[in-house]
């Protein structure tokens, strides 16, 4: 299996001047741990990830080394500590030297890397742009749906991209879904708003041609979360 048979393609980002607020936001409602930067062009500039939100002066986390650390420290180093932690958009706190994948990385290359780099997503690119996100979540879909011996025939990735215009036109949210195919056996993963959606995924599933069993794994998200979403 590769990093393209797993990945998450329906990518959440945001761009260089969203603020440090709402990306947080979108942390929480999305049940995230990242988000790809991008610019106008859609090239990826920079992530932000739980951790570059930690230390901020708004949740009383913020570092305060001792005066002789701040004696030892050089002046560019502290300054980008405070850009850091007081900066108020994603270009201020990303992290701009993102670890990247293709969409042709073995799955074992891709456990190795967010093993290596203590990472638990990375960004799918295709010529500087995000295609996907694999998470450690989606490795373990891909060792649920692949059998010993077995790996997805390009047949599976076909109906994977007709399964994904047949979500789209439900009109279901597609960010918290992910959708693994092997052997004309779709799994679906994630969460949905409502059993409405939950029903409709499920029937676009089994109408696209080819498919030749459905594995519902996709549960509906608690009534205080929605209300969350919803009050974006």
């Amino acid at each position: 299996m590769l990093a393209r048979d797993v990945m998450t393609t329906n990518v959440i980002t945001v761009g260089p001047e969203t603020s440090v607020r709402d990306i947080a936001r979108q942390l929480v409602t999305s049940r995230i741990s990242a988000v790809p930067v991008v610019d106008d062009d859609g090239q990826l500039v920079g992530l932000v990830s739980e951790g570059d939100l930690m230390r901020r002066p708004e949740t009383g986390a913020a570092r305060h080394p001792s005066w002789w650390l701040r004696l030892l420290a050089e002046p560019e180093t502290s300054a980008r500590d405070y850009v850091k932690s007081h900066g108020l958009n994603a270009r201020d706190v990303m992290t701009r030297d993102v670890v990247t994948i293709a969409e042709d990385a073995s799955l074992e290359d891709v456990a190795t890397l967010l093993e290596g780099y203590r990472i638990k997503r990375v960004p799918v690119v295709r010529d500087g742009k995000v295609v996907g996100i694999v998470s450690r979540a989606n490795l373990l879909h891909g060792l649920v749906a692949r059998g010993p011996g077995t790996a997805p025939s390009l047949d599976d990735r076909g109906l994977r991209d007709a399964l994904d215009k047949a979500v789209a036109d439900t009109g279901i949210r597609k960010e918290f879904i992910n959708i693994v195919v092997n052997d004309g056996v779709v799994r679906l993963w994630g969460a949905v708003e409502t059993n409405a959606e939950k029903q409709a995924l499920r029937v676009a599933a089994e109408g696209t041609p080819g498919v030749k069993g459905v594995e519902d794994h996709v549960g509906v998200l608690p009534q205080m979360v929605r209300a969350v979403i919803w009050a974006e």
